[in-house]
């Protein structure tokens, strides 16, 4: 006679840690070493034999006493700003594949572009014991938020964490920095150099960082090249939709310009949507550039000219930060230099 469903289940939040120590043929120390993790190690023989073990009785291990155990969690925190976006996607990747090699558990947050809710995160992150916090995405130009963010940092860090981010070096904590304006400004210069003069930028909201920096440093290379300042920065989202929003507006404020940046590849792609439903061909009508390489960028056409980041290495940078905590000295960062790659949608202009 089979058993009730209702009764394995009992049975299986009956077992305890002990129960899988005399499944193993191990002590109740050496079960409780391999499974909530020790400064001690225990043999991989015996680890693997404990985890057999505990998959046999379905034994589900208590994370507060995990934390207890170690004296934290094995819980890494990466909290993004849209977990949508390619973007963030691929920088998750990246701090996956490095937090698997070294046992650690990622669990991923998304502020849904509500950067106040990184707050909450850390304050929740804190409550868990979690070892570290890992904050993906630009900082927003608010005095009062960043203050607040930095008091909670602090807490987090008082307690055991570490908090690492990728993003502009605007907090004290060691920070994985893109080089944006670098960046865009070497954009600018070989757009030039393709022959393109007359631009036209799709800038992002006024008040991210990463958006800024982006726009000025456009503007500069574009002034270094000697060619003319912009003739229309339209702002939108930093989405698919805001692109094509700002696409649309940008057509209507300025049909003449022969080239546009938009400031991320996400609403490039949406911009591209919004040339095909006004009838323009790229890269025929106009010219299109982006910044990030996202993967999505393998599927539209024409292909795009982008400025590359290591988007995944960028994410696995964040938890080497992580791991290799100093416990003296000033923040350290990590700078991320991008590459221009110039594709099919900015062919450049015949002399």
């Amino acid at each position: 006679m089979g058993q009730e469903p209702g009764e394995a289940a009992a049975r299986s939040v009956a077992v305890t840690l002990s129960d899988v120590a005399r499944e193993a043929g191990v002590s109740l120390a050496t079960a409780s070493r391999a499974i909530n993790g020790s400064v001690r190690q225990v043999r991989e023989e015996l680890r693997e034999r404990v985890l057999e073990a505990a998959a046999r009785l379905n034994y589900a291990a208590n994370a507060p006493a995990q934390a207890m155990a170690r004296g934290q969690a094995s819980v890494v925190g990466l909290v993004v700003h849209d977990i949508a976006d390619p973007y963030f996607s691929a920088i998750a990747a990246g701090v996956m594949q490095a937090a698997e090699e070294h046992h650690l558990l990622v669990t991923v947050g998304s502020t849904m572009s509500r950067p106040e809710r990184e707050l909450t995160y850390l304050a929740s992150l804190r409550g868990q014991r979690g070892r570290a916090a890992i904050l993906a995405g630009s900082r927003v130009d608010d005095s009062e938020l960043q203050e607040r963010l930095r008091h909670e940092i602090q807490m987090y860090q008082a307690a055991g964490g570490r908090v690492v981010a990728i993003s502009q070096h605007r907090l004290p904590v060691d920070t994985v920095v893109v080089e944006n304006r670098s960046g865009a400004r070497a954009l600018a210069a070989r757009l030039v150099g393709l022959g393109y003069q007359r631009f036209g930028v799709l800038a992002g909201p006024q008040e991210l960082l990463t958006a800024r920096d982006r726009v000025e440093g456009f503007r500069d290379g574009l002034a270094a090249a000697g060619a003319d300042r912009p003739r229309a920065v339209v702002r939108g989202d930093f989405t698919r939709d805001g692109g094509y929003r700002a696409m649309q507006e940008l057509l209507d404020e300025s049909p003449d310009v022969q080239c546009v940046f938009a400031v991320n590849d996400v609403m490039a792609v949406g911009a591209m949507t919004a040339c095909r439903d006004r009838g323009l061909v790229l890269p025929r009508d106009l010219a299109l550039a982006g910044f990030d390489d996202i993967a999505t960028l393998r599927d539209v056409h024409p292909a795009l000219t982008t400025v590359r980041l290591p988007l995944e290495a960028m994410g696995a940078a964040a938890l080497e930060l992580v791991l290799s905590a100093e416990k003296v000295g000033a923040p350290r960062s990590r700078r991320i230099r991008g590459e221009v790659v110039v594709r099919a949608s900015t062919p450049g202009i015949a002399c």
